[in-house]
């Protein structure tokens, strides 16, 4: 029985594009025909919701891949790293009671162990009394290979320092206030975090290095707000025997 169907031939083409058979008006087909027709605008529709559903997901891929980018590209950069030290060592300041050994390649019964006296001074074979405290090893063996040198044909001298120690006073606003003794090279950085850190009453920019210099105490003040929160770079101050390092009162 042959029906009017022109709904679906508007389908048809609109999913096929058939315009051999859809002239924008109603048209009489058979069953078969419609059968036929149906399938075709099924398999268009299945079509097009198959490619609409890779368009979505090419698309939601390429979205995946930009925010992974986008994450990689607001990722925190990390802090530079610390700078190496480009000497082998800190120099020291020789102190009394610091023990140097003194050895000499061409005059080995020379080589000797000795404790710098309280005047800051050493008694060496061949030359007698000589000051070593307050000088730093390497110039105090460039000066003793200078002396030695009328009395030896090898005058080289090699000074290292077998044990240093700094007694230092840490008191004020920090967590164990007391006597400390430490094996120098240390900081006053490094003295006040042994004692314990600035408490919280504690003024970290406010720190007061007592140091007694030929009987006259002399006072430094010292900030360690910027080396606490790593916004710069600072000089560091080395403790000597002695020191005293006093943390004050914040005013807030």
């Amino acid at each position: 029985m042959p029906f009017r169907h022109q709904r679906l031939f508007r389908r048809v083409y609109l999913a096929t594009r058939d315009t051999e058979h859809y002239n924008g008006r109603a048209m009489i087909y058979d069953g078969s025909c419609i059968q036929k027709r149906h399938e075709a605008v099924f398999a268009a529709i299945l079509r097009r919701r198959l490619m609409r559903t890779l368009t979505r997901s090419h698309g939601a891929c390429v979205f995946a891949v930009f925010v992974l980018l986008l994450c990689g590209g607001c990722q925190t950069v990390s802090d530079a790293p610390l700078p190496e030290q480009r000497t082998a060592s800190t120099p020291v300041t020789l102190s009394p009671g610091d023990v140097i050994k003194l050895s000499f390649p061409g005059a080995a019964d020379l080589d000797q162990t000795q404790r710098i006296r309280t005047d800051g001074k050493v008694s060496l074979p061949l030359l007698g009394e000589v000051t070593a405290s307050g000088k730093t090893l390497p110039s105090f063996q460039s000066e003793l290979a200078r002396l030695y040198k009328p009395q030896l044909r090898n005058s080289e001298v090699l000074v290292t320092l077998e044990s240093g120690t700094a007694t230092v006073y840490v008191s004020g606003f920090v967590g164990k206030p007391g006597k400390f003794a430490f094996d120098r090279p240390t900081t006053v950085f490094q003295a006040i975090m042994e004692a314990g850190g600035v408490t919280v009453y504690g003024n970290p920019s406010n720190v007061h290095l007592v140091r007694t210099v030929n009987g006259v105490q002399h006072t430094e003040i010292i900030n360690l707000k910027s080396a606490l929160s790593g916004t710069t770079t600072t000089k560091a101050n080395y403790v000597k025997d002695g020191d005293v390092i006093y943390v004050a009162q914040s005013l807030f």
